[in-house]
């Protein structure tokens, strides 16, 4: 007869006989309470603070010294007739220009300070992030005080270009 039924016609008998011989019943077990999931410690850090801000203009200033005195020496050199410069930029164009050097200069040194979980070494990272623009503001004081110690050419622009 055993071998006529299905397995879960078995099952259901075999359960059957069991509650009828044991004298407990069925109960749900109580709900288990877990502690809470661990949450990571986070270290906040704080990226724009007064030293990031001091570098970062003094860039600014260093680029604008570079800025203006280029385009100062363009301009003088352009009415003076020099045959190397055959026009003069828009200041839009320069100007927006520049903005956007500074601006990818400035989300360089943001994200070299942050922190970033993923990269290795990036305690020692994030604590020479002000060496680009330490740099960079050496580079364009330095081009500008050459555009600002510019001289006119020995010779006229009609001696020069005589043979």
């Amino acid at each position: 007869m055993a071998q006529s039924q299905l397995p879960h016609e078995m099952l259901s008998e075999v359960r059957d006989e069991i509650d009828a011989t044991t004298a407990y019943t069925h109960t749900a077990a109580p709900p288990i309470s877990l502690p809470d999931a661990p949450v990571p410690q986070t270290v906040k850090v704080k990226v724009v603070d007064k030293k990031f801000i001091a570098v970062m203009a003094a860039l600014g200033g260093a680029e604008s010294l570079r800025f203006t005195t280029h385009k100062l020496v363009l301009d003088h050199e352009f009415a003076a007739g020099a045959p190397w410069v055959t026009s003069v930029p828009a200041n839009p164009h320069l100007v927006a220009k520049g903005a956007a050097i500074y601006a990818a200069e400035l989300l360089v040194a943001y994200e070299l300070k942050k922190p970033h979980s993923w990269l290795p070494g990036d305690k020692v990272i994030r604590k020479l992030w002000w060496a680009y623009p330490a740099t960079m503001i050496a580079i364009h004081i330095k081009n500008g005080v050459g555009s600002i110690r510019t001289r006119a050419p020995s010779c006229t622009v009609a001696e020069c270009q005589a043979p």
